[in-house]
């Protein structure tokens, strides 16, 4: 809510807190939520990069411990447990702000692949609203990448 209310400072320092009191072994559906959400309230995407890489890494179940690497693995699985398919329904998300994240970064290769990321977990989505938004978004940031207006094949 302070996110969004434009309070973008008091959203980080709060999720902070959240976040080392969940601490690396929490349980890996809060650490992504909580991962997820704090990359939004970043202003240096440097920043936002870190946290959506800390978001894909606890949806992957290898946590802090990842050092990073989980965004160069070509099968992304879910972490075990009870929230594995909560988790799985992220994956799409998570790609599709990594590759926006690269974007603003200046690193078309790196947004490129995790756009065939995002689009790979979210054709393994159920049909729906949630599938259907998604695809959408990855549309607008391929065509966004692309510079040339053209929809993206694939």
């Amino acid at each position: 809510m302070l996110h969004r209310a434009g309070d973008r400072e008091e959203a980080r320092n709060r999720l902070a807190g959240l976040w080392q009191e969940i601490g690396p072994e929490g349980d890996a559906f809060h650490r992504c939520a909580l991962a997820h959400y704090m990359a939004d309230t970043q202003d240096d995407p440097r920043d936002e990069l870190a946290w959506d890489l800390r978001a894909l890494e606890a949806a992957e179940g290898s946590g802090e411990r990842g050092g990073g690497r989980c965004a160069e693995r070509r099968v992304t699985e879910p972490a075990e447990g009870a929230n594995a398919e909560a988790l799985r329904a992220f994956f799409p998300s998570l790609h599709l702000n990594l590759a926006a994240d690269y974007v603003a970064l200046d690193r078309p290769a790196d947004a490129r692949a995790q756009l065939l990321r995002a689009r790979a977990s979210a054709d393994g989505l159920a049909d729906g609203e949630y599938r259907q938004g998604l695809r959408e978004a990855i549309d607008r940031l391929a065509v966004r990448l692309n510079g040339n207006g053209e929809r993206p094949r694939g």
